[in-house]
C-alpha cells in the first residue's frame, strides 16, 4: 500500500511539472515570435535610410542641385519624404554648423516606429552629374570600358560611354589619367575623342597633371551618352592596362573621376 502511494504522488508530480513546462513553452513561443518582428523591422528600416541618401543623390543630381543652396530645396515638403512598402524615410539636408554640408536620411519601419538613421558628411562632395554609363541592350549599345586593338597593335585605345544625368548642359575641358603599363613600356596619351569628334591630339605622360584640350572643349547635353575614346601611341604589338583611371574636368572645375579597371587586371578587348 505505501509503495503503491509513492508511485500515484510521483505520477502526480510529474504530472503537474509537465503541465508547468506546457504553460511556460505557451507562454514564451508567442512572446518570441512577436520579439523576432524587431530585429527585422530594424533591417528594413536601415535598407530604407540607405534608400533615402541613393534618392537625395539622384534627386539633387536631376535637379542640378550641385552647390550648398541649392540643396536646401531637399528639405522641400513634396521632396524630403516618401513612403516604401510599410515603411517610409525621411530626408534633410543641412549646411549649419557643426553639421555642415550634411544629409541625414531616416527610415522608419512602420511609419512612424522603429528608426534607423545614416549621417552623410561632405554630401555634395558625392553629386556627379556626369558618370560612367553601361547598357549592353541600348541602340547602340553601351558596352564595360574595354580596350580596342587595331590591327598590327599600331595604337590602342581605351573606350567607355559616359552620360550626363543632370537636367542641364555641361562642357568639358581637360583631363588627366593615371595607369599601370603592361609590359613596362610605358606610351603616352595621343589623343582624346568624344564620339568621333578629336578634342585632344597631342602628347601626355603616364599620371601627368591636369591637361586642357587643345582643339575645343565638349559640351554633353542633359541626358545624353558620348563615347570616350583614349588612344595611346607607339605601342608593341601586345598591350593592356592595369588600374586605368581616367579624369574629367569641366568649365566649372567640377572633376569627375572614371575608375576604368576596378579590378586592376586589365581591360578587356572591345
Amino acid at each position: 500500500m505505501n509503495s503503491k502511494g509513492i508511485s500515484v504522488l510521483f505520477l502526480v508530480i510529474a504530472m503537474m511539472l509537465m503541465i508547468t513546462i506546457g504553460y511556460v513553452f505557451s507562454y514564451l513561443i508567442p512572446s518570441k515570435q512577436k520579439s523576432v518582428i524587431f530585429p527585422i523591422q530594424s533591417t528594413q528600416a536601415f535598407f530604407l535610410a540607405q534608400s533615402g541618401v541613393e534618392y537625395a543623390i539622384r534627386y539633387a543630381t536631376v535637379q542640378g542641385w550641385l552647390t550648398s543652396a541649392l540643396l536646401a530645396n531637399l528639405n522641400g515638403a513634396a521632396v524630403r519624404q516618401r513612403n516604401l512598402g510599410s515603411g517610409r524615410f525621411t530626408i534633410t539636408y543641412t549646411n549649419t554648423a557643426p553639421d555642415l554640408d550634411t544629409l541625414f536620411s531616416v527610415g522608419e519601419v512602420p511609419s512612424g516606429t522603429e528608426k534607423r538613421r545614416i549621417t552623410v558628411t561632405n554630401f555634395s562632395s558625392f553629386l556627379r552629374q556626369l558618370v560612367l554609363w553601361i547598357d549592353p541592350n541600348a541602340t547602340p549599345a553601351r558596352p564595360a570600358p574595354c580596350l580596342f586593338d587595331t590591327t598590327g597593335g599600331y595604337y590602342y585605345e581605351a573606350r567607355f560611354w559616359i552620360m550626363n544625368v543632370g537636367s542641364t548642359s555641361l562642357t568639358l575641358n581637360s583631363f588627366r589619367a593615371t595607369w599601370d603599363p603592361r609590359p613596362v613600356t610605358d606610351p603616352p596619351i595621343n589623343r582624346v575623342r568624344f564620339g568621333g569628334t578629336t578634342r585632344y591630339n597631342q602628347s601626355y605622360s603616364n599620371g601627368g597633371v591636369r591637361t586642357y584640350f587643345n582643339v575645343s572643349n565638349q559640351t554633353i547635353t542633359a541626358g545624353t551618352t558620348i563615347q570616350v575614346r583614349i588612344r595611346f601611341a607607339d605601342l608593341p604589338s601586345a598591350y593592356n592596362f592595369s588600374s586605368l583611371v581616367v579624369y574629367l574636368y569641366d568649365t566649372n572645375n567640377n572633376m569627375y573621376t572614371f575608375i576604368l579597371d576596378p579590378d586592376h587586371d586589365g581591360l578587356p578587348s572591345c
